[in-house]
């Protein structure tokens, strides 16, 4: 591959681009993820998580090229050209996030029933970014394929997403890195070496690299306890939700129409919603807090790792119900009380978005598949992380978490009776 030049990264030192790339870099579509942060709230608990979508699609393009000449070496790719594919599809990967990325897209997927992904394909297509690809000599449906997932290369979906994914291995040491968290740390060096393709379809590594596999899934979870889903970040991520939500009817945020959602931005969202002043108190009063780090109090919490029950989350109008009782009982107003339930899986996800189960391992060219069961370090973290907490003001704090008390119950009945739903 010929490079046009490099840049300069606190994580892989040096990332050179191609000129197709710098192209991409260089459109406006792009230049936006500069000011999209790639963890929403978390610079309020960790001052120097300031690190955006851009340059983690870098670092995830970069990744995904190391993959790609591992493979070529190896002999599983038949041209160079393949590298800078794969290279190109990670970096369109997060070209479709909203402001603040994945509390977007809740808001977008309860309003339109969209995800990041679907924007992403809207944006490929519809900018010139098409026409970028295209003049390169390369299949702009192809590369988007690639991107989200579909494409008919297994092996190359997985280099894109997944559990041995370049995007998993640029994001822990990048939000490590910037947060302070020592967990993020991973040897995806080690990882991507041993890389191998099992008949012509799946990724696999080697025995020898398990250990840093292991490393690796450990770690995301830690930083999903650490970092993701620490108490004050939450806070502060429902605090931008909750506004964006209430705001979106005068404001039009979910209008998906491009004219409308390449100009959102993390900063610009903010100033929308603080135009509304009277109009929308609630709305204004909630970013206003955010912007100036007057956080909700967390008065409860319930975080659980459960190894086999795998819980449903409580919908919008049963966590709405339970925070109105709350509010009744405590004697405050109803929009001081905010009910905030994630879960998430706390193995990666495959590019068909099911929880992995399984890794493939080559020893001595023999090729075999082992159950996550099977790799006790792995097997005790699988599950689902289920997260139940309930914030208020501070001045209400006292208040809310008796009635929270109450409401519950000493064995936390309510919360239970929602919570445990087996499949």
């Amino acid at each position: 591959m010929k490079f046009a030049g490099e840049i300069t990264d606190p994580v892989h030192q040096y990332i050179r681009f191609t000129n197709v790339e710098r192209e991409l870099l260089d459109t406006a579509a792009f230049q936006r993820l500069r000011r999209i942060k790639q963890l929403s709230g978390a610079h309020l608990v960790y001052p120097s998580a300031q690190h955006s979508r851009f340059e983690h699609s870098l670092g995830t393009m970069h990744v995904a090229g190391f993959a790609g000449e591992t493979l070529l070496a190896k002999g599983y790719l038949s041209k160079e050209e393949s590298i800078q594919e794969l290279r190109l599809a990670a970096l369109l990967h997060d070209i479709g996030h909203g402001p603040f990325s994945h509390l977007f897209e809740e808001m977008l997927g309860a309003k339109c029933d969209l995800t990041h992904e679907d924007l992403g394909k809207k944006i490929i297509f519809k900018t010139e970014i098409s026409d970028i690809l295209k003049k390169h000599g390369y299949n702009s449906n192809g590369i988007c394929k690639l991107s989200f997932g579909e494409s008919k290369i297994k092996f190359f979906n997985e280099i894109i997403a997944g559990a041995l994914s370049a995007d998993i291995m640029d994001y822990l040491p990048r939000d490590g890195l910037f947060t302070g968290a020592e967990y993020g740390k991973i040897d995806y060096h080690r990882l991507i070496s041993s890389f191998e393709v099992v008949s012509n379809a799946h990724l696999a590594i080697n025995r020898s690299a398990l250990y840093s596999f292991e490393s690796m899934l450990i770690s995301r979870y830690e930083m999903f306890k650490a970092v993701y889903f620490h108490k004050t970040v939450r806070s502060a991520e429902v605090m931008l939700l909750h506004s964006m939500r209430l705001a979106d009817e005068q404001l039009n945020l979910t209008d998906t129409s491009l004219d409308n959602y390449l100009n959102l931005t993390d900063d610009s969202t903010l100033e929308k919603i603080h135009s509304l002043n009277e109009s929308n108190e609630d709305a204004v009063r909630l970013v206003t807090d955010y912007s100036n780090r007057k956080l909700l109090k967390c008065v409860y919490e319930k975080f659980l790792h459960k190894h086999n029950d795998i819980s449903r989350k409580m919908d919008r109008r049963a966590l709405h119900n339970l925070a109105s009782q709350i509010a009744e009982g405590a004697r405050v107003q109803e929009n001081s009380v905010f009910v905030d339930a994630s879960r998430a899986s706390s193995m990666p996800l495959t590019p068909t978005k099911k929880e992995i189960s399984s890794i493939l391992l080559v020893d001595k060219e023999r090729a075999y598949e082992t159950p996550i069961s099977e790799i006790p370090l792995i097997d005790s973290v699988t599950g689902f992380l289920d997260m139940l907490r309930v914030y208020t003001t501070l001045k209400n704090r006292e208040v809310v978490e008796r009635s929270v008390k109450k409401v519950l119950g000493e064995e936390d009945s309510m919360y239970q009776k929602h919570r445990i739903r087996k499949r």
